[in-house]
């Protein structure tokens, strides 16, 4: 599984911060259907957060489609995944775009540019169009 990383002190919950990353993860392919996510007590004491705070992650990509729950072999990437991880809006972009956002990624981060700037810039692209 792609690692997850949170920020206690981001006023975004942290449950959120775990639901969003395994989300993108899921809409990149880094995760695909059928991955199992660690059990919620491991990712929580690997975090350093609440087994609470994990299940609350947790239930919320299951409510999304992004997950579900098994008995035995605990939460997987679900079947659908990759068409619902952006919230059942469209289908997992093609391996090209995928590509073309990781470069983007690439580039900004050896130019200095923080997440947060390069995220603004996306959101300010995608506006103009």
């Amino acid at each position: 599984m792609t690692e997850i990383v949170v920020a206690l002190r981001s006023p975004v919950p942290v449950y959120e911060q775990i639901r969003a990353q395994v989300t993108a993860a899921v809409a990149v392919g880094t995760l695909a259907p059928g991955d199992r996510l660690p059990a919620s007590r491991d990712l929580a004491r690997d975090l350093g957060v609440a087994v609470g705070t994990v299940q609350r992650a947790y239930k919320e990509l299951e409510a999304g489609g992004v997950v579900e729950s098994r008995r035995r072999t605990g939460t997987v990437v679900a079947a659908g995944a990759g068409a619902t991880a952006s919230g059942g809006r469209a289908p997992r972009p093609p391996a090209d775009v995928v590509a073309r956002a990781r470069a983007l990624v690439e580039a900004a981060r050896t130019a200095g540019v923080p997440d947060e700037v390069l995220i603004d810039v996306v959101r300010g692209s995608l506006a103009e169009r």
